[in-house]
This record gives C-alpha cells, structure tokens and sequence, in this order.
C-alpha cells in the first residue's frame, strides 16, 4: 500500500489544530457529499479519501501513530510487540539486539517481514489479520424527516446500504453501522461506518431533547376573560383552554405533543408554549369610548 499524505488530503500543515482539521472535514465533506454530486466518481473517491484522512487525523492517538509510522500506523502496537518478541528471541540465541535500528531496511520492508503483508517470515508462520479502516459520513435530515421513522439508500464504497432511521434522532448524534467501513487485512474484520446527524430545523418550534418550545398567540379579550384558543402543534393543530386574567409570557405545557423520544415508538416529549398577548388594533370609534370607560374604573 503506498503512502498517502492526510494532511495535503485535507488541506492543513502537520501542525494544524484539532479545530482546523474538524473544520476542513466539514468544508470538504459537504463539497464532495455523493448526494451534492450524483454520478460523479471522482467527487465520490475524493469523499472516501477525506473519511479516510479524517478517521486518522481527528483522533490524537491515531494522528500520532501516523506521524511515527506512516501508512502501516494502524498496526503500530503489533509492531511494537512483534519488535519486542524478536529482539527477546535475538537475545535468548546470542544475537543481540537491534536497538531500534533498521539496519539498512526501511520500516515498510521490516514490518511487511514481520507481518507477512508482502513477504512471509518464518518465524511468523503466517499473515496476521487486522480490521479494515473506520469510515465516517454525515447524513443530513430535515427537522420533518428526523420526527418520522423512515429508510434512506445510502451509497458506500458503491454499496447500497438501506438504513432505517428511528424516529426523535438528534442534530449531532453519531450511529455506528458495523462491518460497512473498508475492508479487513489478510482476512480481518471489516472496519465499521459512523454517520454523524446534521438536522436543519427551518420551523417555529425549538428543540431540546424531547420536548418542543413555541409562542402562542392569545387575543386580549380571552387573555381578560378567560376561553377556547386554537394553538399550533408539530402535528396539527390544538384546542387549549385559556384561564382569566392570564398574563403575557405565561407558560403551558402539552403533553405528549413534542418530539418522538428516540427508539421508543409511541412516546413523545411534550410542547412548551409561551403565550404571547396580543393587542388589538384599528379601533372603532365605540371601542375608544368603551376602553376609555374602563380605563376609569381602573
């Protein structure tokens, strides 16, 4: 496998910060997102090279096996052991020791000797197995969508996956799809795939976990007096009962008409509303007077 350089991948210096490599991910994975460019192969490869790169680079101690071991760092501590061991048989046989040294070798050709990923040693009698390389995509959902159970067909490595997603997910949660990363080594387990959440909320309503916030108009006349009032919800509409003499910033609560709590079919969060009171306006000549008349009895 040859060398491939994560940072010229995505565009940042050696020592560019956890922040500067999160936000090139994110500019370069909305850029090269296979459902911004359907039917383009070389966005689709590009968009599995900058998964790739971010897997490693996100991840200090990932970033560190790569900056010591370059593209075998995924098998840095077996290295490190299979070093250990040899030099102990080395030594139990009067040979000495390397010391770390290559000894002409560059690290490539002694890890494939040790590992058998392109010559087999002895010694070893045989290809280690390792895991396939974790792949990481953001789905992004419309707030609609993420209230509703429904599948999608995603795209991966030209796999079609169809994925069920539950009801009530939330804008930055991560799910792990098992075995659909990149595949295993000399027979080794597939890596998995982690889809972080994006979900764009252009609604009156604001979320925080479950439940659901909103204003709420309410006339002056039934905010006085007391009455019927018909208030938005996610789903429809809803009659509520105002109480007399209710005040501007009052809170009532609904239950059982927020956001679908997240793999628990049939139970919802509640919706919070915050009554606004509205004034009238463009009064009558009669209004004037009959207000004027209250406003001496006050």
């Amino acid at each position: 496998m040859a060398y491939i350089d994560y940072y010229k991948i995505m565009g940042v210096d050696k020592t560019a910060t956890q922040k500067e490599i999160k936000d090139a991910f994110r500019k370069l994975a909305r850029k090269y997102h296979p459902d911004l460019n359907p039917n383009n192969k070389d966005a689709e490869e590009k968009f599995k090279e900058i998964n790739e790169a971010n897997e490693v680079l996100s991840k200090e101690e990932n970033r560190k096996k790569y900056d010591q071991y370059g593209k075998d760092w995924k098998h840095a501590e077996e290295f490190e052991k299979r070093r250990q061991q040899q030099q102990a048989q080395e030594q139990s046989y009067g040979q000495g020791s390397t010391g770390g040294e290559f000894s002409g070798q560059d690290f490539s050709d002694y890890f494939e000797s040790m590992f058998g990923t392109g010559r087999s040693s002895p010694r070893q009698g045989g290809s280690a197995k390792f895991k396939g390389q974790d792949f990481n995509a953001e789905l992004h959902l419309d707030f609609e969508a993420a209230y509703e159970t429904h599948q999608q067909i995603l795209n991966v490595n030209n796999e079609k996956i169809r994925l069920t997603i539950p009801a009530g997910v939330e804008n930055g949660q991560v799910i792990k799809i098992k075995d659909k990363g990149g595949k295993g080594i000399n027979g080794g387990p597939n890596g998995n795939l982690y889809i972080t959440f994006i979900i764009k909320n252009h609604s009156k309503f604001k979320r925080n976990g479950n439940n659901l916030y909103a204003d709420a108009d309410v006339d002056l006349y039934t905010a006085l007096l007391g009455g019927e009032v018909i208030v938005d919800t996610f789903k429809g509409k809803a009659k509520v009962q105002i109480k007399p003499e209710t005040q501007s910033g009052i809170k009532l609560k609904l239950s059982g008409k927020g956001f679908p709590v997240y793999k628990h079919d049939g139970k919802f969060g509640d919706l919070i509303l915050t009554l606004q009171i509205k004034l009238p306006t463009s009064l009558s000549e009669q209004e004037i007077t009959l207000f004027k008349e209250l406003q001496k009895l006050r």
